[in-house]
């Protein structure tokens, strides 16, 4: 694919650090090892080594050169306490940071992120997906200018490539809300090597119906652009003012993202989430993610009905993300 040719050129010269909580699922094993055969990412599976081996056992994986951390032996677990309960100021006391900290993998995979040991986080193979999100939101929190994470799906059919947002976390947002996912949504288009043309969503296109649905999506769109004026954004559109060019020049001729857009801000996660799965199943796209944006740090989200290669895709991902947090 196009699109991970050059993910992988780009991750390949940096090769991140990126943390695997789940190491005793052979997916997430399997795709570590690839990850790191193939030079692209240096992995950190967690998990006791014995169990870790016995899976690799079991499934022909050969996890030798891999490197991996039983919390229960690591020596750095101080820093650890005393990096979460100052970043939790006072809501957790030693005792109850140790206690999570050694019992939860994905909160000892996230302080590791948060401490530097590691660039991002992949997780979600063996868990929902609060367990991976709940916390990177206490731990990593949101980069200054967003108060909410939300989740977007690279779209992908041949040499086409969209951005779907969002699809899995906001359940009804406010026009702050999607105003952040449009800004946030364009950045990551650019960091996919899309040139983003926003379109924030609607049944309607530029007035044609009114109703407080459609205000809040003009609203959304107004401080979208007062916030990111250098961006290209616009709406509230429809689908198909968006994106079919004849059908922009009758409904919204003045639009500079209308007939061209790429980024598509879906106004509820119930319409992103159908929308998405409508051109997965009926248009035969593959749908990549979902990406979560906004976070300092990347982390990331599996679905538990993922394969290895869903791990492998997901992990370049996340290492194209912390060369961009790198860069920036």
């Amino acid at each position: 694919m196009q699109l991970f040719e050059m993910l992988e050129t780009k991750v390949k010269a940096h090769q991140p650090t990126i943390v695997f909580p789940e190491g005793i699922d052979a997916r997430v094993l399997g795709a570590a090892v690839r990850l790191k055969k193939d030079g692209l990412v240096t992995p950190i599976v967690i998990g006791p080594r014995g169990q870790i081996e016995e899976t690799a056992s079991a499934n022909n994986i050969d996890v030798a050169d891999l490197e991996t951390i039983d919390p229960a032996s690591y020596e750095g677990i101080e820093e650890l306490v005393a990096s979460f309960v100052e970043r939790r100021k006072g809501k957790a006391t030693e005792e109850q940071a140790r206690a999570l900290i050694l019992k939860d993998v994905n909160t000892f995979g996230t302080m590791l992120v948060h401490t530097g040991k590691a660039e991002g986080l992949v997780s979600g193979a063996m868990h929902a997906t609060g367990d991976t999100v709940r916390p990177a939101l206490q731990i990593i929190k949101m980069q200054e200018g967003y108060k909410k994470t939300s989740g977007v799906f690279i779209m992908v059919r041949d040499d086409e490539q969209y951005v779907f947002a969002d699809c899995a976390i906001n359940i009804a947002p406010d026009a702050n809300d999607l105003a952040e996912n449009a800004i946030a949504s364009a950045k990551t288009a650019k960091t996919f090597g899309i040139d983003p043309k926003v379109a924030l969503l609607s049944f309607s296109t530029k007035g044609s119906a009114k109703s407080p649905e459609t205000e809040r999506v003009v609203e959304a769109t107004c401080l979208a652009k007062e916030r990111a004026p250098e961006l290209s954004i616009d709406g509230e559109l429809q689908f198909d003012a968006a994106f079919v060019p004849s059908v922009a020049k009758s409904k919204a001729p003045e639009s500079d993202v209308a007939g061209q857009a790429n980024v598509f801000i879906f106004p509820s996660l119930e319409s992103g989430n159908i929308g998405y799965k409508i051109a997965q199943r009926l248009g035969g796209f593959e749908a990549i993610g979902p990406i979560l944006q906004g976070l300092n740090k990347p982390v990331n989200d599996l679905s538990r009905g993922c394969n290895e290669e869903d791990v492998y895709k997901l992990a370049i991902i996340t290492a194209a993300q912390a060369v961009e947090e790198r860069q920036a």
